[in-house]
């Protein structure tokens, strides 16, 4: 098969590292790729939102199989127009990517459909959900309603920082038009889980269960990011426990979207919480999770390529996802000031020699210049490691972290430290 993977950042690379290795495939593109996909498929460079080129590319190119990365393609209607061109490509249609394109459609569906989720209040018009402010009691999460690249929530504990951050969202469109609507849900206390799997339309197959770490700062501090590292599996979540969270919330999911005429066939990312009352769902993600991917997908035994051509066929239920036994953990390296202003153009040191066995790299925001890598955005590499067990996998990670190098380069020092104290 000829493959084409739509993205540039660590997940797509985590992506092209294991469909280079099924048996499926000939050969891999990426659009429009980074300096360490390069090193592995042909980069296109055509941006992940140009659909139209996007498609030309894969008609001329005769491809095969089309995955994608990013959730704005999947919202803006990708998958729709691969498949009215007879392309085969994976990922939720348009309507069924609306899980991740509104959190107020997802806040209702989940309703309607008694599926665990915080209690929320919707609200279009600032002033209304300032009032509401005003009267309600702390701490409450405010969530922008669309896209806002994993930035979009804040959790708010005092009232001058919920007014602040609401005027920000509603009046200042610090998200732009994905802010014109805002969910305000009750906070929630429990441990966070990422739970990913494969879907037809009917049936569901689990990849092993992730932890992220969305904070910028050790010890979950600072504001939101795209998330700066994650590890597989969660130690706490045993098979009781997923068992509970497929039969109460990802199994409904799947049959709530298919009564309302929007069939989920592609991932479905569930963002999760253990509370006191069971497992509740935070989000909804129509897409592989990044940095979860980069852990996901070297604990994976089985062959993707041949897990999404069963989703889309509507064959998972027949099929077994198998894992590696151990587990996996990934540390991302941002750009100094990240997710706040920072610069890029930093040369990284370290690359030139091939990391040790069982280590792996993941650009994220890389390209080359004057023949060197150099940064390009603000999560820069995933270092990930796997190992028989947790506390080997987050010591080999930080070790091979260790001889990477370039101006302003930072991480987090506590990657995984929440599985190892919960182990």
């Amino acid at each position: 098969m000829r493959v084409l993977i739509i993205g540039s950042g660590g997940r797509e690379h985590a992506l092209v590292w294991k469909v280079q290795r099924s048996a499926l495939v000939k050969k891999v593109y990426c659009a429009p790729g980074n300096y360490g996909i390069s090193r592995e498929a042909a980069c296109v460079d055509i941006p992940a939102h140009d659909i139209k080129r996007l498609l030309a590319f894969a008609v001329k190119e005769k491809i095969d199989l089309t995955i994608v990365g990013p959730e704005q393609p999947l919202v803006a209607g990708i998958v729709d127009e691969f498949e009215a061109n007879g392309l085969a490509i994976f990922g939720p249609t348009q309507r069924a990517a609306e899980l991740e394109g509104s959190k107020a459609f997802t806040k209702e569906l989940l309703a309607r459909h008694k599926i665990p989720s915080a209690a929320f209040r919707l609200f279009t018009e600032y002033e209304e959900a300032k009032r509401y402010l005003n009267s309600a009691a702390l701490p409450l999460v405010i969530k922008a309603d669309g896209l806002a690249a994993g930035k979009g929530v804040v959790i708010c504990t005092d009232p001058a920082q919920a007014a602040m951050e609401l005027h920000k969202i509603m009046v200042g469109r610090v998200f732009g038009q994905a802010g014109s609507r805002v969910v305000i849900e009750e906070y929630l206390e429990g441990e966070e889980v990422s739970v990913l799997a494969l879907s037809d339309g009917e049936h569901l197959v689990y990849m092993a269960p992730a932890q992220d770490h969305k904070r910028i700062f050790d010890g979950d501090q600072g504001g939101n990011t795209g998330g700066m590292g994650a590890y597989a599996p969660t130690p706490f979540l045993d098979a009781a426990l997923l068992a509970r969270i497929q039969a109460e919330i990802m199994e409904p999911t799947i049959r709530a979207m298919a009564c309302e005429d929007r069939p989920y066939r592609g991932v479905l990312y569930a963002g999760l919480i253990l509370t006191r009352e069971g497992p509740k769902v935070l989000e909804y993600n129509c897409r592989f999770g990044d940095p979860e991917t980069q852990v996901i997908l070297p604990l994976a035994a089985s062959d993707l390529v041949e897990a999404i051509m069963a989703s889309r066929d509507g064959g998972l239920g027949r099929f077994q996802w198998r894992n590696h036994a151990g587990a996996a953990a990934g540390v991302v390296i941002a750009s100094g000031g990240y997710p706040g202003t920072f610069t890029t153009g930093h040369r990284i040191l370290g690359l030139e020699e091939p990391p040790d066995k069982d280590i792996v790299l993941f650009h994220s925001g890389t390209r080359e210049a004057n023949g060197h890598p150099v940064t390009a955005g603000g999560r820069v590499l995933t270092v990930t490691a796997w190992a028989p067990d947790l506390e080997a996998a987050i010591a080999r990670a930080y070790r091979a972290l260790g001889k990477i190098a370039f101006d302003g380069a930072y991480y987090r020092k506590d990657i995984g430290a929440k599985g190892l104290r919960r182990k």
